[in-house]
């Protein structure tokens, strides 16, 4: 588990690109540079990690269901994730 100030930081982040989002695509577009300094750095997608959504780890991380791999295992262990199962052979 991350420490919370870590996925706090983070999360702040996400809040921060989404309120930019529309700003960035415009000034992107104009090609007004200048004015695009002055926007928050971490308004900037490229400055996000994937983290697990549960554990807030930032290595392993399964796209596809938002978690790491650890978690995932344990929830499919578990029967949490649907059509998931175990193979055996």
């Amino acid at each position: 588990m991350s420490k919370k100030s870590i996925v706090a930081r983070q999360i702040k982040r996400e809040k921060m690109v989404a309120k930019f989002a529309d700003l960035r695509a415009k000034l992107k577009k104009e090609g007004d540079y200048e004015a695009l300094d002055k926007i928050p750095r971490n308004a900037s997608p490229v400055r996000l990690k994937n983290r697990c959504q549960l554990t807030g780890r930032p290595r392993g991380y399964v796209r596809r269901f938002g978690i790491s791999r650890y978690a995932f295992r344990m929830m499919a262990l578990e029967g949490k994730i649907p059509g998931v199962t175990k193979a055996s052979w």
